[in-house]
């Protein structure tokens, strides 16, 4: 029985403590609530949002940048030269006699530029 006791007053304490508008604080613990989610938000937005959208605009700069003759690797895994730039893919060499079609997003990394290019 005398364990009970302090439970029973603690909790009766928190409930009065949580009651809602209680306390000449009502309306001050909403504006607090609120800048605690705007700084939630804005924490999200630099650790998660604004990168990836660096790395976007990064990848998207190296999609416009290819031509004829740089060496690439796909998202898939494959190495190859780039033969032909069109609207929405590149053809690219994997083999003496082998070309595939691969779409302009599924290009990951430029493993070699071509001479034209260094030199600029």
């Amino acid at each position: 029985m005398m364990n009970m006791f302090p439970v029973a007053t603690l909790l009766t304490y928190f409930a009065q403590a949580a009651a809602p508008g209680s306390g000449p604080a009502g309306n001050g613990s909403m504006v607090q609530m609120l800048l605690f989610y705007g700084l939630i938000a804005g924490g999200f937005y630099f650790l998660f949002i604004a990168p990836q959208r660096k790395k976007q605009k990064e990848h998207e700069k190296l999609l416009a940048s290819l031509q004829s003759g740089d060496e690439v690797l796909t998202t898939g895994g494959i190495y190859g030269t780039i033969t032909n730039v069109k609207d929405d893919r590149f053809v690219v060499r994997i083999a003496e006699s082998t070309k595939i079609e691969v779409g302009k997003g599924f290009i990951s990394a430029v493993t070699k530029k071509t001479d034209a290019e260094e030199k600029k």
